[in-house]
Order: structure tokens, then sequence, then C-alpha cells
């Protein structure tokens, strides 16, 4: 059991730290900390966000498990981590070479700063679907987890390190605003801007790397 939990968090966090770092996860959530009710809103987001995480990552090991079973990862496992890793390579090569026209914010997250509570959380929750990114991250983390063999608190356990970890970058600005308030607006700003002009590379490179890692494990299990 050990040695099966190291094994699965070298893949899990890696995984979550794709979603947790892109611009596209951090931006929204400085966004809705701009609207008139900024931490209904923001709590409301944080729900949505973490909600659509979980979901994405059961059905995935759901999927996994009545595929292949919760005892040994089965031979398609491999094949789907090595198109997911595929996938991954290619997104992150398309970031790099787009990464100048990256530095504006898209129209679509202006909009973010105009809602209202229970819009937050539906609009978080589609974020997680919408964005192929982390489309593309839950699958290969419900994957990971449904055929690591570690059982079902095992799973349940798996499941919820990864959605605390992808979450996290999220939920930080979030409950700080929720308890410090409007004393966080300019840092907030700040944060904005710089991933608004430097987030293309960074996030490209990490997707490279993570890409790398579950391309080799999926050729490795073959």
């Amino acid at each position: 059991m050990t040695q099966g939990w190291g094994s699965i968090l070298t893949e899990l966090i890696p995984l979550a730290l794709v979603v947790a770092l892109s611009p596209l996860t951090i931006i929204p959530a400085v966004l809705v900390l701009h609207t008139a009710r900024p931490r209904p809103t923001g709590l409301a987001f944080l729900s949505g966000w973490l909600i659509g995480l979980a979901a994405l990552t059961a059905i995935f090991v759901g999927v996994s498990g009545l595929l292949g079973g919760f005892d040994k990862p089965p031979t398609w496992a491999s094949w789907l981590r090595i198109v997911i890793g595929v996938a991954l390579l290619l997104l992150g090569g398309y970031r790099f070479a787009t990464r100048k026209t990256s530095e504006h914010m898209p129209g679509w997250m202006t909009g973010l700063s105009r809602l209202t509570p229970l819009r937050a959380g539906a609009t978080g929750a589609v974020l997680t679907v919408a964005n192929p990114k982390v489309l593309f991250i839950c699958a290969a983390a419900g994957l990971a987890i449904g055929s690591a063999g570690l059982g079902q608190p095992g799973v349940w356990a798996a499941g919820l390190c990864y959605v605390a970890a992808a979450g996290a970058t999220v939920a930080l600005p979030i409950l700080a605003y929720a308890v410090s308030g409007d004393r966080l607006d300019p840092t907030l700003a700040r944060l904005k801007e710089w991933m608004e002009r430097r987030h293309a590379v960074l996030v490209a490179g990490i997707l490279v790397v993570i890409g790398l890692l579950v391309l080799y494990k999926g050729i490795h299990a073959l």
C-alpha cells in the first residue's frame, strides 16, 4: 500500500499543479473578487470549481473501474495515458508558439466581474468542463486513481488529495479575501496583471513536462 501511495502521489501532484498554475484557473478566481458582492460570489465560485473538479475526476475513476477494475492497471489505461500525454505535449507546443498573442485577457473573462453568487457557482463548475486542459488532466488523474489498485478508501483519499491540490490556487485568494476583505485588492490586481503578461511560457513548460511524464507512464506500463 505504501509503495502504491508513493507512486500515485508522484503522478497526481504534478497533474494537479497543471490545473492549479493555469492562468485560466487563477485569473477567474481573482476576477470574481471584483464583483459587487465579492465574498459570497468568490465562495460560490470556489464551491462550483471544487465540485466540478471532483465530478470530472470521479467520472473517470468510475470509467476506469467499469472497464478495468481497481486491482491492476488495464492495457487500455496505458494507451489512454499515451494519448493524453501526446495531447498535453501538443497543447504545450501550441501555447508556446502562441505566447505573444496570449498577453491579453479573453473577452469572456471581463464578464466574470459582474457575476452574482448563484451564477458564480454555476460558472465555476462549467469552467472545469469547458477548459480542455482541465478535462484532460482530470481524465489522467481519474485514470491514475482508478487503475492504481488502492481499494475504495484509498481511491476516495487520493481523489480528495488531487482535488485539494488542483483547487488550491482558487481557494487561497478567495479564502484570504473572505478573511481580510478589500485590503487584498492591490495585491490581487498585481497578481492578475502579472498572470496576464507572464503565464504563457510558464504554462507551456508545465504542459510539456507533465505530458512527458504521462507519456512515459503509459509507455512504461505496456
